[in-house]
């Protein structure tokens, strides 16, 4: 009775170590590739599954997208101006299988075939397409990236350019021609402004011809303007004086029209206009 305890001890015992050996939990995230004797039986789906201890074996996969820095890498521009550029790149696995069976490691090989990529693609373009043109940079890395991965089981989904690091005399020279191109469209708005200024004054000079007492009112407001300070200074401007005696003129004229236009008074009537056909 006793050695059937024992033996039906030793088999339970056998039997839980046995199902913890085979049990494997694979996560939400993962895949897990089943090798039997070093063959491939399958892909394993994410929760509880077992193996058969010490003959099967168990390769897990993250299905997430990896981020993945691109060292700084030193490229000559095809306009053979010498740049450091890094850059960034996401991936994920798609097939697991062929992520574990294709290539030993993934993240390695993606490392080393991305950092080559950079730099032949960088090096295809002039210093200022690569400042101005990144958009379509990444995207010819990531189409080539996403080429090369492909038979790996794996997926380029993006990469940027993250840093682009200049030689310091070529900021200096930069910096430069962005001075001059500054300065080149003042010197253009200035003398847009000034054309414009022109035709404003010659416009103005017209109407001020047609109609002279418009100069006139146009010295008088500067006077306004100049007497805003509260200042001693009386400015007579010499075309006043002119205008001066025209007024004088103008109103001797009026004078003598008014006079002419009244009728004499005749004596013998009190002081009575004479009646005209008299």
């Amino acid at each position: 009775m006793n050695a059937l305890v024992i033996v039906v001890i030793i088999v339970v015992i056998l039997a839980v170590v046995g199902l913890a050996l085979s049990a494997r939990i694979v996560k939400q995230y993962e895949q897990g590739v089943h090798f039997r004797l070093g063959r491939v039986l399958g892909v394993r789906q994410p929760g509880l599954t077992f193996i058969v201890p010490l003959i099967d074996t168990l390769r897990r996969v993250s299905l997430r997208i990896v981020t993945m820095p691109i060292q700084s890498q030193g490229i000559i521009t095809r306009d053979n101006v010498s740049v450091d550029v890094s850059a960034v790149a996401y991936y994920r696995v798609v097939d697991v299988q062929k992520s574990v069976i294709a290539i030993e490691n993934v993240a390695a090989a993606i490392d080393q075939i991305a950092q080559t990529t950079l730099r032949k693609v960088v090096g295809q373009h002039t210093l200022d397409e690569t400042l101005s043109e990144t958009d379509r940079i990444n995207v010819s890395i990531r189409e080539i990236l996403d080429g090369q991965t492909a038979e790996w089981g794996v997926v380029v989904t993006l990469v940027e350019l993250k840093d682009i690091q200049l030689p310091d005399s070529m900021k200096r020279a930069m910096a430069r021609q962005a001075e001059a191109e500054r300065e080149k469209r003042a010197k253009i708005i200035a003398a847009e402004g000034e054309s414009l200024a022109a035709d404003a004054l010659g416009v103005a000079s017209d109407v001020m011809m047609a109609h002279p007492l418009a100069l006139q009112l146009r010295n008088l407001q500067t006077l306004v303007e100049l007497g805003v300070d509260k200042n001693s200074t009386v400015v007579f401007p010499a075309p006043l004086m002119s205008t001066i005696g025209e007024l004088e003129a103008f109103l001797a004229r009026e004078n003598a029209r008014a006079t002419a236009a009244t009728p004499p008074l005749d004596p013998a009537a009190n002081g009575s206009p004479v009646a005209a056909g008299h």
